[in-house]
C-alpha cells in the first residue's frame, strides 16, 4: 500500500484513501428527477405535465414560473441526499447561499417501538420499515467509520454546491458533535468555522444520575 503523506491533522479511518494513498472520490451520480405533485396546481396545468413529463430542471426553459427564481421557490425534493446533490451539482454547483443540515446523532435508535395495548397487558410491536431503516436509521453497521464516511462524503457535496459567500449551518449533538466539527473543517477549513450556536431545551429536562443533563443541541456555523 502506498504512503499516505499527511500534512494537516484531519480523521482518518478505513476507506478514507485509496491504495495509492489518494483521496477516495465521492460518487457523482447525475440522475433525472419526475415531478410527482405540485400543490395548488390548476387540473389544465396537471394534465400538461402528465403529457410532456415535465421534471424539475423544466425551470431552465422558463416552464415553471415566470422567472428561474420563481420556478424554484418551495420545493421538496425525496430521496437520498448524496444522490440528490450529486444530480444538482451540473445546475448548482457553486451557487447555493445557505444549507442547513440535520445528521443522524447516532444515537443507536432503530425508529422500532413497542406500544401497549389499552389495560389488557398486551404489545404490539413495530419493526422499522426498509424505507425507514433506510432514510431514518441511527445505527451504523460499521460503527463509527461508516457514520465518518457517510458525512465527509455528503459534506464534500455541499462544499462544491455552495457559493463562495454560503454557509452551512450543521445541527448535532454530545453523541458525534466534535467527529463532525472536525470533519467539516477538514472540508471547509477551520478559518470558515464561524460560531457554536447551542439551542437549549428550556422544556425538556432529560435527567440522569450519573451525569449532567442533556438538555442542548449543537448548530455549527
Amino acid at each position: 500500500m502506498a504512503k499516505i503523506d499527511l500534512t494537516k491533522t484531519e480523521l482518518v479511518w478505513p476507506g478514507k484513501y485509496n491504495e495509492d494513498g489518494t483521496l477516495k472520490e465521492v460518487p457523482r451520480v447525475s440522475l433525472p428527477f419526475q415531478v410527482i405533485e405540485t400543490v395548488n396546481e390548476s387540473r389544465a396545468t396537471r394534465q400538461v405535465a402528465q403529457t410532456t413529463g415535465a421534471s424539475l430542471f423544466n425551470t431552465y426553459e422558463g416552464k415553471e414560473g415566470d422567472s428561474f427564481e420563481a420556478g424554484w421557490k418551495n420545493k421538496l425534493i425525496w430521496g437520498d441526499n448524496a444522490l440528490v446533490m450529486g444530480s444538482l451539482l451540473a445546475k448548482f454547483a457553486g451557487k447555493l447561499n445557505l444549507v442547513y443540515i440535520d445528521p443522524p446523532f447516532a444515537t443507536g435508535s432503530d425508529f422500532s417501538f413497542t406500544a401497549p395495548i389499552g389495560e389488557s397487558g398486551e404489545e404490539a410491536h413495530k419493526e422499522a420499515s426498509a424505507i425507514e431503516e433506510k432514510a431514518y436509521r441511527d445505527t451504523w453497521g460499521a460503527g463509527t467509520e461508516s457514520y465518518l464516511r457517510m458525512i465527509s462524503d455528503r459534506l464534500r457535496l455541499i462544499h462544491d454546491l455552495l457559493s463562495p459567500s454560503g454557509a452551512m449551518f450543521l445541527h448535532c449533538d454530545w453523541h458525534v458533535g466534535h467527529l463532525l466539527r472536525a470533519a467539516a473543517d477538514e472540508v471547509f477549513g477551520p478559518a470558515n468555522f464561524l460560531n457554536e450556536i447551542v439551542w437549549y431545551y428550556y422544556n425538556k429536562f432529560q435527567g440522569n444520575v450519573n451525569r449532567f443533563a442533556s438538555n442542548h443541541d449543537v448548530v455549527f456555523w
